[in-house]
């Protein structure tokens, strides 16, 4: 460790000694307990929430919790209103002293992505850090409802989550019965990296009426070779927009070389906003709705 780096823990470890001797005694009126398994007492209406990832930002928006959001992480830009407000780095790299400065009353978190010593540092000082941990497309709807529950909102997230499992349910009835084409889901450029069986993405490529070429394999993110692609003959190449500011276009374009691939013959090859379908947020129901309309253009929008 470099003097910078030694003055600046030095710097980081007085501030919240500091802060942990003046933070005034505040009674919480509720206890929940998070998806690391700790007890986190809670206001029973916060008022200063920050926010530790792009889902988490996406989530309290849909709650109504516009007002109440008081800071966001970089990359928190949907909807319009999560770029005006304060950044408190990113959900990987987060500012301590931002956070702090913010006074937050509740601070939500994500255990994939966030680190762990952040969230015990801002516990310590004593601000209460939820941690959520969704893995899988139910864990979402739970995420929700967790979120509702120490918020306040708990009848806004359960309307919500409702409304999100009709559309799920009308996804999977007008696809049910069809049949499922073969779709490569690219996530990489260079090199060309798919998504495994063990993934949200193959998931919702099978509820979209899909059938993922890669989904049978148990790497969760694939290395996959064009001879290989060109040997499983997808129907559709659909591109992830994973890479900020990537020339998607120029992808698509570079696919047109292959004519013996199905997909490009017939020229099914898309782009999709990796939002849609990365982020453990309400916005995943829509990223299904766009991969329907994709793989099965017959259904309409």
């Amino acid at each position: 460790m470099g003097k910078t780096d030694c003055i600046h823990t030095i710097y980081v470890s007085l501030f919240l000694a500091v802060l942990i001797i003046l933070c005034p005694l505040v009674v919480y009126a509720d206890v929940f307990t998070d998806k690391l398994g700790r007890k986190v007492s809670i206001p029973s209406h916060p008022a200063r929430i920050v926010s530790l990832a792009p889902n988490i930002t996406e989530t309290l928006f849909a709650l109504g919790l516009n007002e109440e959001m008081v800071g966001v992480t970089m990359f928190s830009d949907y909807p319009d209103a999560a770029r005006t407000k304060p950044k408190v780095g990113s959900y990987v790299n987060l500012s301590l002293e931002k956070i702090v400065s913010l006074d937050p009353d509740l601070i939500i978190g994500t255990a994939d992505g966030n680190k762990k010593e952040v969230v015990f540092q801002l516990e310590r000082v004593g601000f209460p850090v939820y941690v959520i941990d969704p893995k899988s497309f139910e864990d979402i709807f739970e995420m929700i409802l967790d979120i509702g529950a120490i918020t306040g909102k708990s009848t806004e997230a359960r309307a919500l989550v409702n409304t999100l499992r009709r559309r799920v349910r009308a996804v999977v009835a007008s696809t049910g019965g069809m049949k499922k084409p073969k779709v490569f889901y690219q996530i990489g450029i260079d090199p060309v990296v798919s998504v495994g069986g063990d993934t949200l993405h193959n998931t919702l490529i099978n509820m979209a009426g899909g059938a993922s070429i890669t989904g049978d394999v148990t790497i969760k993110y694939p290395h996959v070779s064009i001879e290989e692609i060109i040997k499983e003959k997808p129907d559709i190449i659909i591109v992830s927009s994973m890479k900020r500011g990537g020339n998607f276009e120029k992808v698509r374009n570079q696919w047109m070389k292959w004519k013996n691939i199905p997909a490009v013959k017939n020229n099914r090859i898309h782009i999709i906003n990796s939002d849609l379908t990365d982020h453990s947020s309400p916005r995943i129901v829509d990223g299904l709705e766009e991969l329907a309309t994709i793989i099965h253009p017959e259904l309409g929008k």
